[in-house]
């Protein structure tokens, strides 16, 4: 599958648009997603190939059977729509599958997206490694996803702007502290005194901190939804 593009429209944009069937919104859609589903299909005991099975049919299902039209961003939060929805279908899914075995067939429903994602077990295991519970997988890998598009979004930004290389330098001092030897030598390979990296330092977090903030605003339906939001994140980050 091709590499994430930038995120232009919130997410509850995307849902709409993908309700009246636009494929450019269906596929950022659908990978925006895609990974924190996964998470939930593998914990819940599907092999690799079922697990991508169910989240392309879940997709589709989405779709074929309209279950977004009734969907909007006065229905609350878009992560807990989308677990609880397919929490719903997982557990009709093995019906279906034991009645489809019995039968001697198998259905597939897809999308027509090519939705796999490359080394997806590798990066599960590396966003939810200590946790066999299918909800909280995904709360995991929905935070961990979450970060990393901000992270992509705020690397497009400072390069759009001519500062790519202040921020490969200081990327890393965004979940930790730089020690000052830290400091001095990347002050010194971007031509700045340490009090200047320093406060490019600072800005830089207050830029991803106000990305992130953006990013869960467009997936509630309301400001004073936000922290709350926030805080479930900041919940998942921590295991």
């Amino acid at each position: 599958m091709s590499a994430p593009q930038p995120f232009h429209t919130t997410r509850w944009s995307l849902v709409l648009a993908a309700r009246d069937a636009q494929r450019p919104a269906l596929e950022e859609l659908c990978r925006a997603y895609w990974l924190p589903l996964y998470a939930y299909a593998r914990r819940s005991g599907f092999e690799s190939h079922e697990a991508e099975d169910v989240v392309q049919a879940f997709f589709a299902r989405l779709l074929e059977k309209r279950d977004l039209a009734a969907v909007g961003p006065e229905k609350g939060r878009f992560r807990s729509f989308l677990l609880v929805a397919l929490r719903h279908f997982v557990a009709n899914w093995r019906d279906r599958e034991r009645a489809e075995k019995r039968g001697g067939g198998r259905v597939r429903s897809s999308t027509g997206l090519d939705l796999d994602l490359p080394g997806a077990d590798a990066r599960l295991a590396q966003m939810a490694p200590a946790t066999d519970d299918p909800e909280r997988a995904y709360e995991q890998v929905w935070a961990r996803e979450l970060l990393r598009a901000c992270l992509e979004d705020l690397g497009r930004e400072y390069a759009g702007s001519g500062r790519g290389a202040v921020f490969d330098e200081l990327k890393d001092g965004l979940q930790g502290t730089l020690g000052e030897g830290q400091v001095a030598e990347r002050a010194e390979r971007l031509g700045l005194t340490a009090g200047a990296l320093k406060v490019a330092l600072h800005r830089l977090r207050t830029r991803f901190r106000d990305k992130v903030r953006e990013r869960i605003a467009a997936t509630v339906e309301s400001e004073a939804d936000v922290d709350d939001e926030l805080a479930a994140l900041l919940r998942a980050l921590a295991g």
